[in-house]
């Protein structure tokens, strides 16, 4: 194969008869007998994919198995030098590769990506990435994720194979801010709601489900992260459209680590507040997307 040929196939399983209907119905029928579910809904459009928590085999064939029952194509980055090889490299174009020559003057997988959405801009596209990079313990996260998706200005879609709650699919769009540290975070502490197939192994560690929240307690959330800094209970409340906001919400809030007061205690000035990112993590399961008011 040419490497001029090299660039990402439109035309993979995902299309073809034997994943649109024989597959789907294999998986659709294996979901219900298990107990198993995708998440409600998954985004439109094309995004960088993060799949965690990855612990086990397992964790791609539930991903899959939401990806074609959601109507999914996935595609996922390997080494140009595999897509070459006569047969196998034709094979592997076909199931979704993505080749990539890092040898200078190569084309990357940011001017791939790009093109290929520019040829396919209304499919509904994911392209994977492993943050943990392997199955075993790991103590950080692989971010080159950000930079792909900051340079080919596409959303990070959060996907899940949660092993408790027996629930496969994408649960957030997240919209970069620009402040990589502070979205990595908040990216990594919603993962921690999320159990994998063995949690001991997973990064970041599993802290349990999220907290049980009333409308008004997530409203009051999403309020607080449209504010980049602080609020004051005025403030959440009109910005919530709650009417009048009572301090026992709030601290309850408090107690379940999901925001804070910035004031110093015996301030004298109206208590003001903010998200922790814990909270942050926490909201990215209870809305499907969060644009900045």
């Amino acid at each position: 194969m040419a490497s001029s040929t090299l660039k990402i196939r439109d035309k993979t399983i995902f299309d073809g008869f034997f994943v649109k209907y024989i597959l789907k119905f294999i998986f659709r029928l294996w979901f219900k007998l298990s107990g198993w579910k995708t998440t409600p809904s998954a985004p439109n459009g094309a995004g960088i994919t993060i799949a965690a928590p990855h612990t086990s085999n397992w964790d791609f064939i539930y991903a899959l198995a939401a990806a074609i029952l959601c109507d999914v194509k996935i595609y996922f980055s390997i080494k140009d030098s595999w897509c070459k090889m006569p047969v196998v490299g034709s094979i592997i174009m076909w199931l979704g590769a993505i080749p990539i020559n890092r040898s200078a003057g190569g084309q990357g997988q940011v001017k791939l990506i790009k093109e290929f959405v520019e040829r396919h801009k209304e499919q509904r596209v994911f392209f994977l990435f492993t943050p943990e990079g392997t199955r075993g313990p790991v103590t950080k996260w692989k971010t080159g994720f950000y930079h792909v998706a900051q340079d080919c200005g596409l959303p990070i879609f959060l996907a899940k194979v949660d092993f408790i709650n027996k629930e496969s699919g994408v649960f957030h769009s997240y919209e970069l801010t620009g402040d990589k540290d502070t979205d990595v975070r908040a990216i990594q502490e919603s993962y921690k709601r999320i159990c994998g197939k063995f949690p001991k192994d997973q990064y970041p560690h599993y802290t349990g489900p999220i907290p049980t929240l009333s409308d008004a307690e997530a409203m009051v959330m999403r309020a607080l992260y449209s504010f980049k800094g602080v609020a004051t209970k005025m403030d959440i409340s009109a910005k919530a459209k709650l009417g009048e906001l009572s301090t026992t919400m709030l601290d309850f809030l408090i107690e379940k680590g999901i925001l804070e007061q910035t004031n110093a205690p015996g301030d004298k000035h109206e208590p003001t507040y903010r998200l922790t990112f814990a909270g942050r993590g926490c909201l990215l399961h209870l809305y499907p997307t969060l644009a900045r008011s």
